[in-house]
């Protein structure tokens, strides 16, 4: 299951999304953000899934990215799709055990399902074609006005750059971890779910142990650095962009525009 986690991990490639500008993947992502919540019905969430599809496609990614991003968030999936299905009032279509499910329960729980996929795939999106640094220095020039008002940007970037930076290694580091206590012997896969959770203990302290040791090494050595945080710091890539990426965002922009029209469509039928 954790190496099934690929959150935070970049996959180089040359399409032409891996070559947009990272603020320009940026708002596009959040205008699909709101292309699927703005959604009101098959027609238009349809519409925001085809512009997922063709951006997918145009990454050239792999599926099994996506299929290996979605399993860690089954459980979450199931427990938003249960409660939909059981506390959403309509007409009731099933009776068990005095439980009502209703139509407008199954309606509402299948387009939060669909929903949550699609945003995570989205996002995974942005993360799988953009590295970490990248990512991070296009959120520190796109939130550099609020320097204005004291807010401490840079700071809030590098946090961001190192916390990207190593989910994937204390993911490794947990794996590991996991490994040796099964070979000691840990029973880790059986027994109820509180044994379960007692049986993690001998996993999160050398978890946490190792994490502030690593935190401790990265402090020690941007300090041996002279690190002073972003005052008079130049970067070694420039963020730079270009006429495709307006193309593509006009894309988006024109694609979220035909979720609105299919909306008020229906509200006219």
């Amino acid at each position: 299951m954790l190496k099934d986690i690929t959150i935070g991990q970049y996959f180089p490639g040359d399409s032409p999304v891996h070559k947009m500008d990272a603020r320009f993947k940026i708002v596009i992502t959040a205008v699909f953000i709101i292309m699927l919540f703005a959604a009101d019905g098959l027609l238009p969430l349809i519409c925001a899934l085809v512009f997922f599809i063709l951006a997918f496609a145009v990454s050239k990614l792999s599926p099994k990215l996506l299929l290996r991003s979605m399993k860690p968030i089954v459980p979450v999936i199931i427990f938003t799709s249960v409660l939909n299905i059981f506390f959403i009032d309509g007409v009731t279509v099933v009776e068990f055990l005095g439980i009502h499910i209703t139509d407008n329960g199954l309606i509402t729980s299948g387009y939060m399902i669909i929903r949550l996929i699609a945003l995570i795939c989205g996002s995974s999106l942005l993360t799988y074609t953009t590295s970490p640094i990248v990512l991070t220095d296009a959120i520190e020039q796109m939130l550099k006005p609020l320097e204005k008002v004291k807010f401490p940007v840079h700071e809030l970037a590098m946090m961001m750059t190192i916390a990207l930076r190593f989910i994937p290694t204390l993911i490794e580091e947990t794996d590991k971890i996991m490994s040796a206590q099964k070979a000691r012997g840990a029973d880790l896969d059986s027994g109820t779910l509180l044994q379960r959770a007692k049986a993690l203990i001998p996993i999160l302290i050398p978890l946490f142990v190792s994490s502030f040791r690593r935190a401790e090494e990265l402090a020690v050595a941007m300090e041996c650095r002279c690190y002073h945080g972003g005052e008079g710091r130049t970067k070694l890539k420039t963020l730079v962009s270009g006429g495709r990426d307006y193309l593509y965002l006009g894309i988006s922009l024109l694609f979220l525009c035909a979720v609105l029209i299919l909306n008020l469509g229906k509200i006219v039928l």
